[in-house]
């Protein structure tokens, strides 16, 4: 079990050396993991990216390299990467945010490298829009968005590819709604929808659709090539243990890196002990 860890390229904030094909023809994903926060059990970005890997690796066509702490010291570790995975704090405490690192990933991300946020990764500082809505096609704005921790009833699961092998599911997580998403819809798609409780809408602007289903997962497709998704769950580490869960993750990030989602959708084992592992230490 720690054996197939030490397997994976596993980069404490420093750099590796690029190839989004590997010689043995492995494509890369990247997953950055954001410094510890919040409490036992939420947020557990270092448990959570290192469970993607190891998922990811089992395909034997993905070699995953993991960067902790929100930024690798060198930038080159995102070259040729086909995918970039964010599970970090969002905000003003969101990695990407501090200096001119997002400018820097719009740079990366214009090759046409997929781009991917994790729950509170997806939420970003108003004053970014217009920056951050070509990039990932939707953020949590503190103008209108909401994150109550609900139970949510996907029982109508859209066709998308990141849905391939996705049975319906109900959850309780801090599923984040009332998104602002880019005006361009017409390369958005809804991935996962569920109709929260009206008394969850706690923003002016959530409380005008009372009853109206909520996006809480998206595809985006990027003017100019490159695929992006936005996942609003992930507070609750244990949910990683429900596989209708992981496997709409796992099946967007294959999406985003170009890789063809099996018609079954991502399969990998799981051992419900991994959850135990690699907590941060809080």
């Amino acid at each position: 079990m720690r054996a197939a860890l030490l397997m994976m390229t596993l980069l404490l904030g420093c750099g590796a050396g690029p190839g989004s094909i590997d010689s043995a023809g492995k494509v890369k994903v990247v997953l950055v993991a954001g410094a510890p926060s919040h409490g036992p059990g939420e947020h557990e970005y270092t448990a959570g990216v290192l469970l993607l890997a190891r998922m990811l690796e089992q395909r034997g066509d993905v070699a995953a390299t993991v960067v902790r702490g929100g930024w690798p010291t060198n930038v080159a570790t995102f070259d040729d990467a086909r995918s970039i995975v964010y599970f970090s704090d969002g905000n003003l405490g969101h990695p990407l945010v501090q200096g001119d690192r997002l400018e820097r990933m719009a740079d990366i991300l214009v090759r046409g490298a997929g781009f991917v946020c994790l729950h509170f990764a997806v939420h970003f500082p108003d004053a970014t829009a217009d920056r951050i809505l070509p990039l990932l096609g939707g953020y949590y704005s503190d103008a209108t968005s909401i994150n109550p921790v609900w139970l949510a009833d996907f029982a109508d699961l859209p066709a998308h590819p990141a849905n391939r092998g996705v049975a319906p599911f109900q959850l309780t997580d801090e599923w984040y709604f009332n998104i602002r998403f880019s005006p361009e819809s017409a390369r958005l798609a809804t991935v996962l929808h569920a109709v929260p409780p009206d008394v969850a809408r706690l923003t002016a602007d959530a409380a005008r659709y009372p009853g109206r289903s909520e996006t809480v997962a998206w595809a985006f497709e990027r003017a100019g090539g490159g695929r992006s998704f936005g996942f609003t769950g992930g507070h609750v580490h244990r949910n990683w243990g429900e596989a209708p869960f992981r496997r709409v993750v796992l099946d967007a990030i294959l999406w985003t890196a170009g890789v063809e989602v099996p018609a079954g959708g991502a399969d990998a084992a799981f051992d419900p002990a991994w959850l135990q592992e690699n907590l941060d230490p809080k």
